[in-house]
């Protein structure tokens, strides 16, 4: 079910089958669920949130296969927007996905950090540190460039990146405010400006 009620969050739930009262385009939504069955149903569902273009935007922001990975076809999304319609946060069970920037890119929250890092491969996306930094970018501190491990080579001052250990864990999301290159030779200035911290190891 989608409502598109202005200010409000929507549902996106594969197959929803509490009808709301009946619109035109709910007539086309009918007329796919009797041609196709479930799979037509959630098709017409995903593109009335809105998420096959949050999933090319997401594409090109991360690389191919992050549209899907960060919003899956099969999966009950909850969309919210602002008064005028545009999409501001993607929300799924474990947690916010991302945030839609108003320049048109996405933030990552937690959620959308660990999906990330399963779409891409090591070290695509990422900035890694060891032990001595774990605890500190956990706690939400910030990551300078003398403690960063490994990083993605295509990482660039502004894009969104998860901070991991070396052995993979996620630690927590962020903004680069240098280079791969700066990362990987300066030895002072901060690397990743930290949004938000995984917290205490489980």
């Amino acid at each position: 079910m989608v409502s598109h009620n202005a200010g409000e969050s929507e549902a996106f739930s594969p197959g929803d089958p509490n009808p709301e009262p009946m619109t035109a385009s709910d007539d086309e939504r009918r007329e796919s669920r009797s041609a196709d069955g479930p799979r037509g149903s959630a098709a017409a569902s995903d593109s009335a949130a809105g998420l096959p273009a949050l999933r090319t935007t997401a594409d090109y922001q991360f690389g191919a296969g992050a549209g899907i990975a960060l919003f899956p076809e099969n999966e009950s999304l909850e969309v919210k927007r602002s008064s005028s319609g545009r999409p501001q946060q993607v929300i799924a069970d474990e947690g916010r996905v991302v945030t839609y920037a108003t320049d048109g890119r996405f933030t990552l929250g937690l959620a959308g950090g660990r999906r990330l890092l399963e779409a891409l491969e090591s070290p695509a996306g990422r900035v890694v540190v060891g032990d001595e930094s774990e605890p500190f970018v956990r706690d939400g501190k910030n990551v300078f460039a003398k403690f960063v491990a490994a990083v993605g080579s295509e990482i660039r001052p502004g894009d969104e990146v998860a901070v991991v250990h070396d052995d993979g864990r996620l630690l927590a999301v962020g903004r680069a405010e240098l280079s791969a290159d700066a990362m990987a030779d300066f030895d002072t200035g901060m690397a990743v400006m930290v949004r938000e911290g995984a917290g205490d190891a489980e």
